[in-house]
């Protein structure tokens, strides 16, 4: 009889204490959940982050259309997603800027699975941005 009882009390406090475990975990997990929500970033936030690491702002659309231009005439290739074309150029510029290799970077950032930049081109693309877009 001893033994039944025993046997129930810790049944009992087992059952007790994973209730408050679930309770105190799903509200531990509830407040992780919350923490690692991502905050919204403004676009001055961004343009500021980008600045610093010198890369410009998105051209207007002349100079969009002049770099454009300039990268068709060193291989067509390189522009078959203009976007992506723009968006290469602004970020090649914080290599030029910077203390990066330029040509390596050129090379391995306008390169696509169609067309790998040689050393020549990755040194035009350079100048262009250099004459156009980067500051």
């Amino acid at each position: 009889m001893n033994i039944r009882t025993t046997a129930a009390a810790i049944t009992a406090l087992l059952a007790v204490t994973l209730l408050g475990c679930s309770s105190s975990d799903s509200d531990s997990k509830a407040d992780a959940a919350k923490s690692s929500t991502p905050t919204a970033v403004s676009s001055k936030d961004i343009a500021d982050a980008e600045q610093d690491a010198g890369i410009p702002p998105k051209p207007d659309a002349a100079t969009q259309a002049a770099l454009i231009g300039v990268l068709k005439a060193i291989d067509p290739s390189l522009v078959t997603d203009q976007d992506k074309a723009i968006d290469n150029a602004r970020n090649q510029c914080s290599t030029i800027t910077g203390d990066g290799n330029a040509n390596q970077t050129a090379r391995v950032r306008f390169s696509t699975s169609q067309h790998e930049v040689t050393d020549a081109e990755a040194t035009a693309i350079n100048a262009a941005l250099k004459a156009s877009l980067c500051p």
